[in-house]
């Protein structure tokens, strides 16, 4: 597997991509920076080398990178920019968070790369595709520092997040389709589906045509006349025959099919579809679900996951808003102000 372009994203790093304005001037920037951050300056050859790899990522996957001055790739600068003023955020917040990433921190996401991305022995692909997308493995090594960051920073702000038990309840009770299955019976029908001249049914000439096929039908012969007159594509070929989970078809099939007697053949009942003729073939399977103890501690991830989601992606809400007035552009490079939306993602 080769690897994906040089973005946050598919690192799993919990930072927001072009999700929000940073705000700030650009002028007074010391010479060659792009952006100075809280006192952070930015190099234009940072944002240079990430656009370079950049190109380098999409030819090694047959696609062209917009072109310079168009709008593309304003949009395509202000991205990468973003991600550099963002993780030189990140950097100074984990002084404050007490974070720190060590050597051995980034040697095992390495070695965790490289056992799910590149499994066996293709480390020698891995170096292949690392020199396709114009990365050495310093480059490539600081690149997982900053998800290894971001993880760990993502860690302390959701340390406190707790999921009550009600709330696991609730869940399980509000989606307890999710956790069981409906009513069902295997049955068989035939539909019939006359059409008048404009394609719609015609129900009257239907129903004269499904009380003929009614008066001949039989157990025995069910399937064949399923095969030659009826309209269900999706069923004619095997007879009429079919799963009726309670919930999945029009009402009036249920009503009838749900009501016969195991071996019973209905008269024709009348649909949006047409008449059909309904054939009971087995007796109703009841409804069960999941005990709530099977699922209660998958539900409860599930919950707290998505509720540390949330609280980091209010943290850099929160720290996008501090910083406004911290972060300086060079002329040109400042981004356009965009709404906020919910971006942030953190992978476990």
């Amino acid at each position: 597997m080769k690897l994906s372009r040089v973005t946050l994203a598919v690192l799993g790093i919990a930072l927001v991509l072009g999700a929000t304005a940073c705000g700030g001037s650009s002028s007074g920037l010391p010479a060659g920076a792009v952006a100075v951050v809280n006192g952070t300056e930015i190099p234009r050859a940072d944002l240079d080398a990430l656009i370079a790899r950049a190109r380098k990522g999409y030819a090694a996957q047959k696609q062209s990178f917009p072109k310079e001055g168009t709008q593309e790739f304003q949009s395509a600068q202000a991205l990468y920019l973003n991600f550099l003023v963002q993780k030189a955020e990140f950097e100074q917040q984990a002084k404050d968070l007490h974070v720190t990433v060590t050597g051995k921190d980034v040697d095992k996401s390495l070695a965790s790369f490289l056992k799910t991305r590149y499994p066996g022995k293709k480390k020698a692909q891995f170096q292949l595709d690392l020199k396709a997308q114009g990365l050495t493995l310093d480059a490539f090594r600081d690149t997982l520092r900053v998800s290894v960051l971001s993880q760990k920073i993502f860690d302390v702000v959701t340390k406190d997040v707790k999921v009550d038990p009600q709330e696991v309840l609730a869940y399980y009770e509000q989606n307890s389709s999710s956790y069981g299955s409906a009513e069902s019976r295997d049955v068989r029908h035939i539909l019939i589906a006359a059409k008048d001249k404009n394609g719609q049914v015609d129900f009257a000439k239907s129903k004269a045509e499904a009380d003929r096929i009614r008066s001949q039908v039989t157990s025995s012969n069910f399937a064949a006349l399923a095969k030659k007159y009826s309209a269900d594509t999706g069923s004619k070929d095997s007879g009429g025959k079919l799963t009726d989970t309670k919930g999945n078809f029009v009402p009036e099939f249920e009503v009838v099919a749900f009501k016969l007697k195991t071996g019973e053949i209905s008269q024709p009942v009348k649909s949006t579809y047409g008449y059909h003729i309904i054939q009971a073939l087995a007796p109703v399977k009841p409804a069960n679900r999941t005990p709530f103890e099977q699922v209660r501690a998958s539900i409860r991830a599930t919950l707290l996951q998505s509720k540390r989601n949330q609280a980091m992606t209010q943290w850099v809400q929160d720290l996008t808003t501090r910083y406004k007035s911290k972060v300086k552009y060079a002329p040109g490079f400042a981004p356009p102000a965009v709404p906020t939306t919910d971006t942030t993602t953190t992978t476990q």
